[in-house]
């Protein structure tokens, strides 16, 4: 019913940065919470941050203060702003998304900080 795309990743040297992009479309209703997630080979799947509809936002202790999460509800768009990328960022982002109190999850986009 409801279909998220991520985009945005990619190859980045350390130090760089990187912008994602996640849209929400289909049969929406309203869009509550969003969120990014990461998993690293051979690592859990782990909070990247949150934010709620009215702009509450919430870090992983990692990333707290080098990553920003923004959105935009016109666009049913929620972004992840990565600065200062470290080679631990190196993981595939999912974005998530909540429609009528389900989730949605993308497929995912890989993300590669070099040395």
């Amino acid at each position: 019913q409801v279909q998220v795309v991520e985009s945005g990743g990619g190859l980045v040297q350390a130090g760089g940065s990187l912008r994602l992009s996640c849209a929400a479309s289909g049969s929406i209703f309203i869009i509550g919470d969003m969120g990014w997630y990461r998993q690293a080979p051979e690592k859990q799947r782990e909070l990247v941050a949150t934010i709620t509809r009215g702009g509450r936002t919430n870090f992983a202790d990692s990333v707290k203060g080098r990553f920003t999460i923004s959105r935009d509800n016109a666009k049913n768009t929620v972004y992840l702003q990565m600065n200062n990328l470290k080679p631990e960022d190196t993981a595939v982002y999912y974005c998530a998304v909540q429609d009528y109190g389900r989730d949605y999850w993308g497929q995912g986009t890989q993300v590669t900080v070099s040395s």
